[in-house]
């Protein structure tokens, strides 16, 4: 018998391991699931604070250049 930890998320659905398995198809599984606390992705602090910029430009994402050092627009 193999055993292998894996995290993963469920859709809804279906529990989706976050990397592959090595396994064959149709291979029996046993599975021990436990909630885990999502980790914020690594711009999380920084979605929020444009989040909270209520005044921001609309272009402000594709023309970011500008707003911070004053290049011409693109």
């Amino acid at each position: 018998m193999m055993t292998h930890s894996v995290t993963g998320h469920y859709d809804g659905n279906v529990i989706v391991p976050d990397e592959p398995l090595d396994l064959p198809t149709g291979q029996r599984v046993e599975l021990e699931v436990r909630s885990v606390e999502s980790v914020p992705g690594r711009f999380a602090d920084l979605a929020d604070l444009a989040a909270d910029l209520p005044d921001a430009p609309a272009d402000l994402a594709s023309q970011h250049d500008h707003y911070l050092y004053g290049t011409p627009k693109q």
